[in-house]
């Protein structure tokens, strides 16, 4: 775990990667995105560690792509462009699609990219101080990658006010664009993430998480009555896993269940 802008560590089961390239807000570039996949594939592999948390170090959680690296991609070819582009997606769908639940927890500024990095999080938990926006269009870019998440989760015309206008909101904005779900102080913040995971962590089941998310992607994705098939299949997938049998066991011997 030689890592130049990405930090892990586990702690009560809980595993915390942390966006660490504070002098250049957290910025991404692709060696910075290359680091955060192998740390999203660490966690996922570690026993110990049961729900993910994303934060980041300095006063921005993330400020979208690092402009620099973007200018000098100006020189590149579109099959080099596309394979660049396609290495952030892959990044998004890793988190997105991800087994185990993740956590944002956004202590500053998430622009951009850094919004759409907080976007395909599974939950959301912002400072007061925080600011959201897509600004790609005030700088002759698109949001092209996190539009994909953002209208499942949104909607389209709440999609279309942030996305074309650029605007830059609040974290109470945020919250109800559906952006985040819960704004908290900055001094309290990490006591209030810490304590959403640790409930995770105590009263759900890992394989019930696993399976509630890919769930939730494969049913986006149908039609009503592809949704109702493929739910009944997944209910069926549910009732063979050890964490069912155990769960229903304990509820009808009336037992404490420990996760």
């Amino acid at each position: 775990m030689n890592w130049n802008f990405v930090n892990y560590n586990c702690e009560e089961r809980v595993g915390f990667i942390t966006l660490n390239r504070p002098e250049k807000r957290n910025a991404l570039n692709a060696q910075f995105v290359s680091e955060l996949k192998e740390s999203f594939t660490h966690a996922e592999k570690d026993t110990d560690c049961k729900v993910i948390v994303l934060k980041a170090k300095g006063d921005a959680f993330c400020a979208g792509a690092d402009l620099d690296y973007l200018q000098k991609l100006q020189s590149n070819s579109y099959d080099e462009n596309l394979a660049d582009s396609t290495h952030l997606m892959e990044l998004f769908k890793q988190i997105y699609t991800l087994p185990k639940l993740v956590i944002a927890q956004i202590q500053g500024h998430a622009i951009a990219g850094g919004c759409g990095l907080a976007s395909v999080c599974d939950l959301a938990i912002a400072s007061t101080e925080s600011k959201f926006g897509y600004s790609e269009v005030k700088i002759g870019f698109i949001p092209s990658i996190v539009s994909v998440f953002l209208i499942k989760q949104i909607g389209v015309a709440k999609s279309k006010e942030l996305l074309l206008t650029g605007k830059i909101v609040s974290a109470e904005q945020a919250q109800a664009f559906g952006l985040i779900n819960k704004v908290s102080t900055k001094e309290k913040l990490e006591i209030t993430v810490m304590d959403i995971a640790q409930s995770l962590v105590k009263t759900t089941s890992a394989d019930s998480i696993a399976l509630t998310k890919q769930l939730i992607n494969g049913v986006s994705d149908k039609s009503i009555s592809e949704g109702f098939k493929w739910a009944a299949e997944m209910n069926a997938k549910a009732r063979e896993t050890n964490d069912c049998k155990k769960g229903i066991a304990a509820f009808l011997n009336k037992e404490k269940l420990s996760w």
